[in-house]
């Protein structure tokens, strides 16, 4: 067992184990006397040995950041933490978090919007808890403690489709060197005024020593000197995306969008056809299948030129977009964005999303009708979602509350389909992201009844609402 070392030193240690006959004791002593810093950037950043810096890990805490920031961070497949609760934790006096890109005017409509999406949530978890205890008497064999706490956990996964996107939150993560190099690139390079103010404290504070440490004895030396000096924006991306949102717009016209199941699965057509239209689906409005619709139509070279759209911005350095990654299933799913945050942690697929602009609508829990307060949450959501697309974009997508609908792809295997569908449909979870596991199943079963057959989830009317 090795003590822990600073990332950058053991992915050192390690890389140095792994090219020399000495044991790990020499290796470590060795780079005890050599630096560190100058053999990543030959081999790391010059070299471009990006497996090195999976060899040193990083504990990195982001306190008081907005939902929606938690989101993007959280967007990195070799990925490890944890975000705070909206099941076990009380939201609603925490404030939350107004866009810097808000001018004094907006932001005054902004934080008016948000306060009455906050008291709504209030009224409703009340009301909803109410009535979970009528419905719902407390078990003799159940303590009055674990009751009460069972019984708000439940009114607060009906009051969060209330919470919006600019509640704070905290996310704990554990990630490789690698991972937050390109989360601080990526970061750096957002669309919102937030998340490149959080890539630059991320950089800044690898140059610095660790602020929270468990043995006070450890020398303090800076936690990723190297990375901090490397992280300049990914612009590759954003370059994509606006050279495909311009393509779009000059060569689909404005098609109606067609009607298909909230939950519909499909199969990856030819790989230039399955590239190109995942590459259209994160800057437009359509669904998956209008769009392999459409591209299936296309002559080769006019998919290639999507492609080559996609490309143009791509630099040495860049990756290949996830995009032009594929497996055998491909799920698009329109759901709240309450069940995409849990449903968002499923690392072993392709995630994409559509712009999130509240054109879909949004969902209305049972619970809350039957506790009476369905024109109190109505009023606010409508409101909420008329003012994310009056405010200015993307800073209005913070007011986006948990309960609008959006549209997400995930590509994924059978594993992972079997995985995610027996999981997230057992009687623990929300019952948002419960129905969306089901109906995986369904879909499943409709397109391959014998495989379908094999996956066993739990249907959303099963329910043990008093377990947790």
């Amino acid at each position: 067992m090795l003590s822990p070392m600073p990332p950058e030193k053991s992915a050192y240690a390690l890389a140095r184990y792994s090219r020399s006959p000495d044991s790990i004791v020499d290796s470590v002593e060795w780079v005890r006397s050599h630096d560190s810093q100058k053999f990543l950037e030959s081999y790391y950043f010059e070299y471009g040995h990006a497996s090195i810096a999976d060899l040193g890990h990083q504990a990195v805490s982001f306190e008081g950041i907005s939902e929606l920031a938690a989101t993007e961070i959280e967007d990195e497949q070799l990925w490890d933490g944890q975000a705070k609760s909206t099941r076990y934790q009380n939201f609603g006096n925490l404030g939350f978090v107004t866009p810097p890109e808000l001018n004094e005017e907006q932001a005054v409509q902004y934080q008016q919007s948000g306060t009455k999406l906050i008291d709504t949530y209030k009224a409703v978890h009340a009301a909803v808890t109410r009535q979970l205890e009528s419905e719902l008497p407390r078990p003799e064999s159940m303590k009055p403690e674990a009751y009460r706490r069972t019984i708000e956990a439940r009114a607060f996964d009906v009051a969060r489709y209330l919470l919006f996107f600019g509640i704070p939150t905290n996310v704990g993560q554990v990630v490789s060197i690698r991972t937050l190099e390109k989360q601080v690139r990526r970061m750096r390079a957002s669309a919102y005024a937030e998340l490149r103010q959080l890539g630059d404290e991320v950089a800044e504070a690898c140059a610095q020593p660790p602020e929270c440490v468990w043995h006070r004895e450890v020398t303090q030396e800076a936690v990723a000197p190297t990375l901090a000096r490397h992280g300049e924006p990914e612009q590759h991306r954003a370059k994509c995306q606006a050279d495909l949102a311009a393509w779009a717009a000059a060569n689909l016209g404005s098609p109606t969008p067609i009607a298909v199941p909230d939950i519909d699965l499909l199969r990856p057509q030819e790989e230039t056809t399955e590239i190109a239209a995942t590459l259209l689906y994160p800057v437009t409005e359509l669904p998956y299948r209008q769009l392999q619709g459409l591209v299936t139509g296309w002559p080769r070279a006019r998919r290639m030129e999507v492609i080559e759209t996609a490309l143009q911005s791509r630099e040495r350095k860049d990756e290949l977009l996830r995009e032009f990654r594929s497996a055998p299933f491909v799920y698009d799913i329109v759901m709240d964005i309450g069940a995409y945050r849990d449903m968002h942690r499923h690392r072993r697929c392709q995630q994409f999303r559509q712009a999130y602009s509240g054109n879909l609508g949004y969902d209305t829990p049972d619970a809350l009708i039957r506790a009476g307060v369905k024109d109190i949450y109505d009023e606010a959501m409508q409101h909420a979602l008329k003012m994310v697309r009056e405010l200015p974009s993307p800073a209005g997508q913070y007011l986006l509350p948990f309960g609008a609908r959006s549209r997400f792809l995930f590509k994924m295997d059978f594993a992972e389909a079997e995985y995610i569908s027996r999981l997230r449909s057992g009687v623990k979870g929300h019952f948002s992201y419960r129905k969306v596991a089901w109906e995986m199943k369904q879909a499943m079963l409709r397109l391959e009844p014998e495989l379908g057959a094999l996956i066993k989830a739990t249907p959303p009317e099963v329910e043990d609402p008093l377990k947790r």
